[in-house]
């Protein structure tokens, strides 16, 4: 079974998208991995960050986008019924063993998520209309990936900023979670507001064995040589003293003009420019995040004392 890893932050702006195209496609390219790139971000960046909007208006009209997945949920008696093996669009970047489950701009529509979870409160003679929409915010998400989580060996969450239905969902569906920040106050402040969320969603499902994401590590984005002085210090001292060493990424993304410019091509940048600063900084993050998946792997027998850093 693959594991699912959500990139997620509640402040926007941080380099989620582009860490979550570049690790999903350095996992395939450098190290041979198979992975999946799920947008659960209206914004459709991580989508348009892999293919053109020509393609992906494309596959819009012929309905292979996630928007429909998520409305069979919502909606199992809905005529159209399309397996997630169809919607899934393989060899991204023309890179075999780097696939995406398109986004859509239109998700799912909220009053249509309430109208099903009353309908389903008064059909099971249910009060407790809470608990009705825990349980489907628990598998929403989890329950459309479930088809295709053993072909993978990482299915990789871009998660939208904020804390709506699908970013929780797909949360509570993770094995881990990836913090990518800026060295900024505002930024370290989304790590935190985050983190508060999902132990009280931990706190709501601890009943529920299925539900075991732990946070992978905090990856500074967008960092530079100029970032000095008291102020960055003052910053990166709030961090340490909140997260131990082990929950921080040693590897460091510099600002690079390629990374942006990469966004033009339709491919990240360690595929359209691995020698460059970004796609240099992305690979060696890559290994590192392999290595504290390692390390989980060889501690499967007593997880309560995983220490990502020993």
């Amino acid at each position: 079974m693959g594991l699912i890893i959500s990139t997620a932050n509640m402040k926007g702006g941080v380099g989620k998208t582009t860490l979550t195209v570049n690790l999903a496609a350095s996992l395939v390219k450098d190290f041979g991995k198979k992975v999946l790139v799920v947008d659960l971000d209206n914004q459709i960046s991580a989508t348009l960050s892999l293919m053109s909007p020509q393609d992906f208006s494309k596959r819009r009209r012929d309905k292979r986008t996630l928007r429909h997945l998520v409305n069979k949920a919502i909606k199992p008696d809905i005529k159209l019924s399309i397996p997630i093996a169809d919607v899934i669009n393989p060899y991204i970047c023309s890179v075999k063993g780097l696939d995406l489950l398109p986004g859509d701009l239109d998700l799912y529509d909220e009053f249509l998520v309430s109208e099903m979870l009353y309908e389903k409160a008064v059909r099971a003679g249910s009060s407790n209309f809470e608990q009705i929409w825990i349980d489907f915010e628990r598998d929403l998400v989890r329950n459309i990936l479930k088809p295709v989580v053993k072909d993978y060996d990482f299915i990789i969450l871009d998660c939208a900023p904020g804390y709506n239905l699908l970013t929780r969902s797909g949360l509570l569906a993770s094995d881990f979670y990836v913090l990518p920040a800026r060295p900024e106050p505002l930024s370290v402040i989304g790590i935190q507001l985050l983190e508060r969320r999902i132990a009280q969603q931990k706190e709501v499902h601890r009943n529920h064995s299925d539900v075991k994401i732990q946070m992978l590590g905090i990856v500074f984005t967008m960092s530079t040589n100029l970032l000095t002085g008291r102020y960055y210090n003052q910053v990166m001292r709030r961090v340490n003293e909140d997260y131990s060493a082990t929950k921080l990424f040693k590897t460091r993304i510099p600002v690079d003009v390629n990374v942006s410019k990469a966004v033009d091509t339709f491919m990240p940048v360690v595929l359209c420019n691995p020698q460059s600063p970004g796609g240099k900084a992305f690979t060696q993050l890559t290994q590192e995040f392999l290595q504290k998946i390692s390390v989980v792997s060889n501690m499967k027998q007593n997880p309560a004392k995983i220490d990502f850093g020993e």
